[in-house]
């Protein structure tokens, strides 16, 4: 008999498990004296919108696609990702499957962690962005966010990557600062807890 209420365990190795292989990846790390789950509940709860420099980039990045007539979405956030997993207060992760280097981002629908692992298109790429927590010392975590990126084919692979080197230090900076906003916010949980308490 199993319990339908119990927690199956994720393995070691989940998140090396989402994608065949990574072909692109970006890294940023970020020390923040936290609990890991008010950290990641953080992580969990930022949208990029609320980042000016995020909104003048997407802004910009989606002008061609809406002067085209080609979207009428409101733009890009995180919400469009598919949420992949979040083991305790380790790790979480969340999916996108498209053709990303075309003017609407060529989102395919993906639903569940399931329909990103079954996903077999070899016209699109699979992207992974992932937060994992490493205790310190002191009551500090250090946070760390990966992009991840798998090509299925060599096309896709030559389409994408001028699209990834070009967008890199944009994306570079806009991460940075999403690891400082999601510090500010679990820090300040802290900081108000102390004066409240």
């Amino acid at each position: 008999m199993t319990d339908d209420n119990a927690v199956t365990p994720f393995p070691a190795n989940w998140l090396e498990t989402l994608l065949p292989r990574i072909d692109f990846r970006e890294r940023h790390s970020i020390d923040i004296l936290a609990p890991a789950g008010l950290i990641l509940d953080c992580a969990e709860d930022y949208r990029m919108k609320n980042d000016l420099l995020f909104r003048v980039a997407i802004g910009l990045r989606e002008l061609p696609a809406r002067m085209q007539g080609q979207t009428t979405r409101p733009p890009f956030d995180r919400d469009r990702f598919t949420f992949l997993g979040r083991d305790g207060d380790s790790t979480l992760a969340f999916g996108l499957i498209g053709a990303f280097w075309e003017v609407d981002y060529g989102l395919r629908p993906c639903r569940s962690v399931e329909d990103f692992r079954a996903c077999a298109n070899q016209d699109v790429c699979k992207m992974v962005l992932s937060y994992t927590l490493q205790p310190l010392i002191r009551g500090t975590h250090r946070l760390t966010t990966e992009t991840s990126v798998f090509c299925p084919t060599p096309a896709t692979w030559r389409r994408f990557a001028p699209y990834w080197y070009l967008i890199r230090p944009v994306s570079g900076l806009i991460r940075r600062r999403m690891l400082a906003f999601i510090r500010k916010q679990a820090e300040s949980h802290i900081t108000f807890g102390a004066i409240t308490g």
